[in-house]
């Protein structure tokens, strides 16, 4: 592997703009749970971010693009932690874990409680269906993975304790015969 400051300029400029949006992205899910969606703006996830004004707006036009890339990200996380592990069980109760534990959502359901509504219904944006596409990957039915989904949605605005986590996340599993 070439070290960065000897790779070709292409590389070098690749990966700086990784960087520079992993921190952007990464800024605006810790504003995001400090403050809210609505009360975050462009100048604050500059700021933050410590990345100029005219930097943010060349990797996104506005906070929504902003928000859809965190959105892709996270569930890109979440498809990479599934992966890794192994029962569906497992798989549910750790997606369970994450949703429930989100300092992200905890706000949003506080500060934008519309905004969050919205978002879970809107059930053919491209994003919730790559989600159920990954879920699909683990129930392998259809019908189990709609009851998945709806399971998972619920924790969003109805957060669990780790407990009830493992424990509904084997009887779905056990009852819908995954």
């Amino acid at each position: 592997m070439t070290p960065l400051n000897n790779a070709p300029k292409f590389q070098r400029q690749g990966a700086i703009h990784s960087r520079t949006e992993s921190a952007i992205l990464e800024t605006t899910k810790n504003l995001i749970a400090q403050k809210g969606l609505t009360a975050t703006t462009m100048i604050d996830i500059s700021v933050e971010s410590q990345v100029s004004r005219a930097t943010l707006y060349n990797h996104y036009r506005d906070k929504s693009a902003v928000v859809l890339a965190l959105l892709a990200s996270e569930l890109n996380r979440l498809r990479d932690l599934m992966e890794s592990i192994g029962t569906p069980a497992a798989v549910l109760e750790k997606l369970s874990l994450e949703i429930s534990s989100s300092q992200a959502l905890a706000m949003m359901r506080l500060s934008d409680p519309t905004a969050l509504a919205f978002a879970l219904t809107d059930s053919k944006h491209p994003l919730w269906l790559e989600f159920h596409a990954a879920i699909l990957d683990v129930t392998k039915l259809e019908v189990c993975t709609s009851l998945a989904v709806a399971w998972l949605k619920s924790q969003v605005l109805a957060p669990i304790t780790p407990q009830q986590s493992a424990e509904e996340a084997a009887l779905l599993v056990e009852r819908t015969l995954f």
